[in-house]
Formats: structure tokens, sequence, C-alpha cells
């Protein structure tokens, strides 16, 4: 049984379900309680309404064009990346878009490591990283003769700094790639602490918030990482678009991950050379669309304030682990206080497989994710083949988090107990 949460917040919730159409849908009879937020956010109307304002009154391609409407594209999409630059602590000439935060990870793993490792050099990671910050570097050290190395999580699901100085301490670690908020733990690891460490030893630092930018402030220069990679889909934007805050030292040295289009200054018969900062990273047509619709949602966001989304994603998970705590044979993964974890809570009950309480919840209109989260080395740690999630949002609901305790009584009732 998970014991009850510490420091649970009294503030009242947001009530913004009527702000996300998805939401009046129902399924089986039932409203939806949409608790997969940490694999997908839902959309509130005014990401849908600029989306389709851009469609229906600016479709052009941009920077190209020297027309009016082209003209008009090109401000609305470099805007959404000024906006998003400065809801980050960024400047917008340091952060690049991509079509995801795993092709942007890919691109430091591949324009800063295969042209900065070689044999002898280390890349140290950690065990709670989503796949994406983990392949990529995989394939880097193979490709240039690096070590890849793990820097262990604890039975509480959390990191010790601890070990980072013993790792750090071989002199060897040219990369320290570390996520911001576990995707399956909920923890909020010490990043500016972890960098500050990294960049003393001599190590550049990635940090993969991706769960972080939708729940928490972030300032990437506080953090003080190199890299700070995110993805606009779990932030209430659109899908196809990530978001990447580079050091622009690195950035300028960096060669360009993809060819062709903008990424472009001049182009020879032999050679060519590369466009200014961010569009040296920008190959191809821009997601022009998805921009200006995540330019919407950092507005959406702004406006709410990001304090008063931490706090009301504090609050709902507070109730959801008092609740969950009171159900027999629950498991709760992860720190259990909440001013050391988010908003995704992974579980297991016991006797019942994740995609049998996926499969019950779904009947009653309740959303969560079941499976190994993209975690696979995680999972082997904790001794589990796969978990169940509910993860929250701006538009989750009390009633939301009794709805799920309710399908998981049905679900004991079911196979027994």
């Amino acid at each position: 049984m998970a014991a009850p949460a510490t420091g649970t917040p009294t503030a009242p919730p947001l009530e913004l379900r009527g702000d996300f159409p998805v939401l009046r849908r129902e399924h089986n009879g039932n409203p939806i309680a949409y608790l997969d937020s940490a694999a997908t956010s839902q959309k509130p109307r005014a990401v849908i309404d600029a989306m389709s304002a851009y469609y229906e009154r600016s479709n052009a391609n941009i920077h190209r064009g020297v027309y009016g409407l082209a003209q008009e594209a090109t401000d609305l999409y470099e805007g959404a990346r000024e906006r998003v630059a400065r809801f980050c602590g960024s400047e917008s000439q340091a952060t690049v878009f991509a079509k995801n935060a795993t092709e942007l990870i890919n691109l430091v793993a591949s324009a800063w490591g295969r042209s900065s490792l070689g044999p002898g050099d280390e890349v140290l990671i950690t065990e709670m990283e989503h796949h994406s910050n983990i392949v990529p570097w995989q394939l880097a050290c193979q490709a240039t003769g690096a070590s890849l190395r793990w820097l262990p999580v604890s039975e509480e699901g959390e990191l010790s700094l601890s070990d980072l100085d013993a790792a750090l301490g071989s002199g060897r670690v040219r990369l320290l790639g570390c996520v911001h908020v576990s995707n399956v733990l909920g923890t909020i690891n010490p990043v500016a602490k972890i960098c500050a460490r990294a960049r003393a030893a001599g190590a550049v630092t990635l940090v993969d918030g991706s769960q972080a930018v939708p729940q928490i402030p972030v300032d990437v220069g506080e953090i003080g990482c190199d890299f700070y990679i995110w993805t606009g889909h779990k932030a209430l934007g659109p899908t196809g678009i990530g978001v990447l805050h580079g050091r622009r030292e690195l950035l300028e040295e960096m060669p360009p991950f993809l060819g062709g289009g903008d990424m472009i200054s001049y182009v020879g018969y032999e050679v060519s050379t590369w466009n200014d900062l961010p569009w040296k990273f920008e190959a191809g047509t821009s997601p022009i669309a998805e921009g200006v619709g995540l330019g919407a949602a950092i507005d959406y966001l702004a406006e709410l304030g990001m304090e008063r989304v931490r706090e009301h994603e504090r609050s709902l998970t507070g109730y959801a682990l008092e609740r969950l705590g009171g159900l027999a044979g629950l498991r709760v993964l992860g720190p259990l206080e909440l001013e050391r974890r988010g908003g995704a809570i992974s579980f297991s009950l016991d006797g019942i497989h994740p995609h049998d309480i996926a499969e019950i919840c779904d009947r009653e209109g309740v959303c969560v994710r079941a499976g190994h989260h993209c975690a696979q080395p995680l999972m082997r740690r904790l001794g589990v083949p796969a978990t169940a999630r509910a993860s929250f949002h701006v538009y989750n609901t009390r009633e939301d988090v009794d709805r799920l305790v309710g399908a998981l009584e049905r679900a004991r009732e079911i196979f027994g107990p």
C-alpha cells in the first residue's frame, strides 16, 4: 500500500476543462477522464484556433518569400519562437525547432557527439532516462569509440549526487545526459546542482525537459545546462514540433545535423556554407502551423502562470497519492514527497497486469497508460516488466482521480483479493 503523500497543498485547483474540446466527448456513456498527459496533452481551443487561423488566413512558406503573405507567415512563426525562448529563459537565436524532442537529442548526439567524442571518453546518463535519451548516445558511442556509463537510481527513485561525483571523478565524462522530470517515477531531479557539478568536471550537459516544461517553471539560464530539450505536444501544443535551447557558442561550433533548404547560406559545386543560428539546424520546410500552435500554447500557459500550473499539479498529485494509498496491494513507484515529484504516478496492483488495469479503466472512460513507458532499463532496475501510469495536467480535477480509484476498485473486484 502506498503511504500518504507529504506536503499536500490546499490551494483551490484550476477549473479549465471547458477550454479543451476533446474532453466534451464520452466513452461508453462516461465523460472522458484523461489521465495520460505524460504521453501527450490535450489541446485548448486557443491552440486549435491559432492553427486554423494560420491555414485559413496566413498560409505561405516562410523566410523565402518577399510578398506580404509570406512575410506574415514568417512573422507568426518567428514571433512564436521568440515567445517560446522567453518562456524558458533562453534567446531566440539559440532556440532550435525540429519535429520532436527525440530528433533534437539525435541532433546533439550527432552534431556535437560525433565531432567531440572519441576512444576513452565517456557519456554518462541516468537509469531513469527515456529511450530518446539513451539510444542516440548508444549510437554516438558506437560511432566514436566512446563508452556509455549509467548513473544508478535509488530504491526511492532518485539520483545520488555522491554517485554523480564519483562518476565525474574519472575525468573522462565528456557529456552528462539527465532527465529533468521522470516520465515514470515523477522524480524532479536537481538539475541545476547536477549541471554545476558536471560543468566543474569539464562535461557538457544535456537536460531532457519534456516532462518539466508542461508542469513547472523552467529557466534554462538558472539551470546552467548546455542543451535543454523539450517537446510541444506535452505542453498543450501540437505534435510535430520540439524545442532545443542551446548554449550559443556550442551551437556555433557544431556542424549541421541535416542538409538542404533553409540551413544553407551558399551552395557551391563542391562545398556549401551554413545559415546563421538557429536556422543552421533547421533544414527543409519548417513546421509552420505547429510553431504557431506552440506559440499559442505557451501564451495559454504564460497567462495561467507556471506557478499556478505547478500548484494545481501538486494539489492533484497529493490527492491522488492519498486516495491510491487506501487501495490494498497498490505500490507507487518514485518519491512520495510532493516537492520532489511531478504529476506522473506509476503504480502496480498485486495480481493484476497493467494492461488489464488500463483496459478496465477504459471501460469507464478513464484513460491511463500501461507498459514500459519507453524506459526499459528503468523497468529492469525496478524489477517490474511494466506499470500503469496516471498523469495530470491543468484540465484535470479531483473527480478524475476519484473515477480512477473507482475503476481500480472495480479491477480488484474482478480479479479478486
